[in-house]
């Protein structure tokens, strides 16, 4: 289950949010085999001095519409996946809702089985309640 943190400028419409929403699960789904009802996201709207970025640091150049996105994921991937979810990522939110590749910023972190609860006060993916689907999913 990857969980998205999605920070941007204050400003962006909700038509604007749900197409950023929809093609990031779009590019996990495709290209790390999650389930399409898999998705969890929250986004994070700030005001210009609450988020804080270099214009130009290896990337750029950054625009006002710069959108940074750390996803939690469970089961480590290869590089290979990661680069081919980097562009499939970018190719997809220049189509829609139309940020430049130079303004999309992704991060990973790795966990481990038992970090996960997804309810109930149990470790939901060790405690033989998850379906295989959802385990190998991570």
């Amino acid at each position: 289950m990857p969980y998205a943190r999605i920070s941007l400028l204050k400003g962006k419409s909700p038509e604007y949010l749900r197409a950023l929403s929809t093609n990031l699960h779009q590019a996990l789904t495709e290209e790390f085999n999650v389930p399409p009802n898999d998705c969890f996201q929250i986004f994070h709207q700030h005001s210009q001095e609450e988020l804080i970025f270099d214009r130009h640091y290896l990337g750029g150049p950054r625009s006002d519409d710069y959108v940074l996105i750390a996803i939690t994921i469970g089961r480590p991937r290869d590089t290979q996946t990661k680069k081919s979810f980097y562009r499939r990522l970018a190719s997809l939110l220049e189509t829609s809702p139309g940020i430049r590749a130079q303004d999309v910023m992704v991060v990973f972190n790795t966990t481990q089985l038992d970090d996960w609860s997804f309810g109930n006060g149990v470790a939901t993916l060790i405690d033989d309640i998850a379906s295989p689907n959802t385990k190998s999913s991570l």
